[in-house]
């Protein structure tokens, strides 16, 4: 069913319960926002309780600050240093183990263990639109990563739409926004707090299981006003976007300029840590390694995450292909916005702006794209 068929309907914080328990009941792992370390993290939750509630976040370049919020919100904050790539695709995953018997014969056995069902509650339009790239780029074509595959094919999204954009969030330049528009089970739009009704959200199915879900939900009809007052507040999020890319064809630019003095400058101050690749919810770069027991006779393959930032991920035989920090910046920003077109049709950025935010030294790559651009210009 596309997501403008349904009939939004309204739910409170018991309601808001009420999903975490039916979602659990049907045998799901249920994943969302909580307040762990001082950050938004995403973490297993048993109930609504659990959420965030009456915490938001001040981002900015390389800053990333807790506050709190008077208005008690579950949802008024930002993305935080993980995204659902963290659960779909993980860090770290064993993929075959092989034993050696005394006669010297070898057993392989492949690991295919049950993958959980999730349920992912909180998923910002930014990320619903990272899942569908991640979707493309690890379960279509030729080479499908089958354990991608089995998790995402189970899990159901609850979207949360957005209401209060960071400071580093540029999702509406990169062809975005902040309302959720597809790929979702349910959509929620949390409301403002108001001292007779309380927490009310917004609730609309965007699919069968979303509708099956919503109906076993306490909930009341939402009125035209109050259905206004959500999109109200999701159209305001809109024109309240912390940067902006700049409106140049990024894909042409990024293509054309592989000499330019900007890559020199941007390299001066890039620690090559892979922060930005590890927090971003589209990077899927892999590598494999070997372990074996001490005997000898036990060794097992394991697939891991691995960035364009680090210095052995080109290497040939003689040494890298990309040894310098300007080569391998220059490698990440041109594959983000430019390349990832010709393999996957789109860019690989939702404006999401965790990489400026986890950058240790502030680097802002909408700033180095608006840098390059006049630079291009001359």
């Amino acid at each position: 069913m596309h997501p403008s068929a349904a009939t939004p309907v309204l739910i409170d914080r018991a309601g808001l319960d009420a999903l975490v328990a039916a979602l659990r009941a049907d045998g799901r792992t249920v994943v969302g926002p909580t307040v762990q370390d001082d950050a938004i993290v995403l973490a297993p939750l048993t109930g609504a309780d659990e959420l965030p509630w009456g915490w938001g976040t001040e981002l900015d370049a390389g800053r990333y600050r807790l506050v709190r919020r008077a208005d008690g919100s579950a949802f008024a904050h930002t993305a935080g240093p993980q995204s659902w790539k963290t659960f779909l695709h993980p860090q770290r995953e064993r993929l075959w183990q092989t034993d050696r018997a005394p006669d010297g014969t070898l057993t392989v056995t492949e690991d295919r263990p049950e993958q959980p069902a999730y349920a992912f509650l909180g998923v910002r339009p930014c990320d619903l639109r990272a899942i569908a790239i991640q979707d493309r780029v690890l379960a279509g074509g030729r080479f499908a990563d089958d354990g991608y595959a089995r998790r995402r094919g189970g899990a159901f999204l609850v979207a949360v739409e957005c209401t209060e954009p960071g400071a580093t969030c540029f999702c509406v330049s990169m062809g975005g926004g902040p309302a959720a528009d597809a790929g979702y089970d349910l959509a929620l739009t949390e409301l403002p707090q108001l001292p007779e009704s309380g927490h009310r959200f917004v609730a609309r199915a965007g699919s069968a299981d979303g509708e099956r879900i919503l109906a076993r939900l306490p909930h009341t009809p939402s009125d035209p006003d109050t259905q206004h007052t959500a999109r109200a507040a999701v159209d305001a999020a809109r024109d309240r976007m912390g940067r902006a890319m700049p409106p140049v064809d990024l894909r042409t630019l990024l293509g054309a300029n592989p000499d330019a003095d900007r890559w020199d400058d941007v390299a001066s101050r890039c620690l090559a840590c892979g922060n930005c690749t590890m927090v971003c919810p589209t990077c899927f770069c892999t590598t494999t390694e070997e372990v074996t027991d001490l005997t000898g006779d036990h060794a097992e393959r394991w697939q891991r995450w691995d960035s364009c930032f680090d210095l052995d991920f080109s290497h040939l035989h003689g040494g890298p292909v990309r040894a310098s920090t300007r080569g391998r910046y220059r490698q990440w920003l041109t594959h983000k916005l430019s390349t990832w077109y010709d393999q996957f049709g789109s860019s690989g950025c939702v404006g999401c702006g965790r990489c400026v935010t986890w950058c240790p030294v502030g680097i802002d790559l909408t700033e180095e794209v608006d840098a390059l651009a006049k630079e291009a210009r001359k």
